[in-house]
């Protein structure tokens, strides 16, 4: 099992989970599996446009509004997991975002 970490455009992650939501790897019987989380963050990525630049005085520089999805999934689909969130939250900047995956050494269901 892995963890899939993003940091998208708050104009792109409407798409991009639309878009997991809709892949193969996303409808399969291990669906269960699938733990999307979605935070708003401020972060460091460059600003689209002159409306996602804010300024924080608690960090004392310019951030944006960005958000974090963290995805639980089985192995076998991350690779198009991955994919998906790259082709849906491109914005054609140069080091725009960034997508980690980790492995995940033990999940307990709490039911």
């Amino acid at each position: 099992m892995k963890e899939i970490k993003a940091y998208v455009h708050s104009n792109r992650v409407a798409g991009v989970i639309a878009a997991l939501k809709s892949s193969s790897a996303w409808d399969t019987p291990s669906r269960s599996e699938h733990n999307l989380s979605v935070y708003v963050v401020k972060g460091s990525l460059a600003p689209l446009s002159d409306s996602e630049r804010h300024y924080s005085i608690d960090l004392g520089e310019e951030v944006i509004n960005e958000y974090k999805l963290e995805l639980h999934c089985a192995d076998e689909h991350v690779d198009e997991l991955v994919a998906v969130i790259r082709r849906e939250a491109h914005t054609g900047q140069v080091g725009a975002g960034w997508i980690y995956v980790i492995p995940i050494e033990q999940a307990v269901r709490a039911d």
